[in-house]
């Protein structure tokens, strides 16, 4: 019985001890709110970005972009034939995830493409990231794994020169160029 008596109070005190560093610290997290990888990388976000899973930058496997939401569009693009279906993440929602507020977006295929997307292009209804064309993830040989995509159909804009060139496909990397750098 005695031994209880005196397990009695250290048990009282750790679960005093843990309540009271909850209540001043909070509760314990992990060093970055994005969870690292676990398949195979195939989008790396790097620069000034604010939110990170590996050293200074944020990296994402197929199943972290679907877990974020999706958005669907239906299109026609100068590269297909027929209208096709592209389901992805908005690169705004890329963006608000990884609290990026200011800059541009400099994206690079695995061929070395490169390509500058204004940070404007981030919005509801501009770029997607597409993951998946007609109900299918898209191989490196069909312009995957993943292919910045935007609604050419629904907006006259998206049909030039400009929007053509910011459709990066094989899309791997993105660099977060500061404001100032950007200029």
């Amino acid at each position: 019985m005695s031994s209880q008596r005196a397990a009695l109070p250290s048990t009282l005190t750790a679960m005093i001890l843990l309540a009271l560093s909850l209540t001043l610290f909070g509760p314990a997290r992990a060093d970055t709110p994005l969870p690292a990888p676990q398949g195979p990388v195939v989008l790396r976000v790097f620069g000034d970005v604010s939110v990170t899973n590996s050293a200074g930058e944020a990296q994402f496997d197929l199943a972290m972009l679907q877990e974020m939401p999706d958005t669907v569009y239906e299109t026609t693009t100068l590269w297909t034939n027929g209208l096709q279906q592209f389901r992805g993440v908005l690169l705004k929602e890329l963006v608000d995830r990884l609290k990026i507020e200011a800059g541009t977006l400099e994206a690079s295929a695995l061929n070395e493409y490169l390509i500058e997307i204004p940070l404007e292009d981030a919005i509801e209804g501009g770029a997607l990231i597409a993951y998946e064309r007609n109900g299918k993830p898209m191989s490196v040989r069909s312009k995957g794994p993943l292919w910045m995509i935007y609604p050419y159909d629904r907006d006259e804009k998206f049909r030039s020169e400009t929007y053509y060139a910011r459709s990066i496909w094989q899309m791997d990397l993105i660099e977060v160029l500061a404001s100032d750098a950007a200029e």
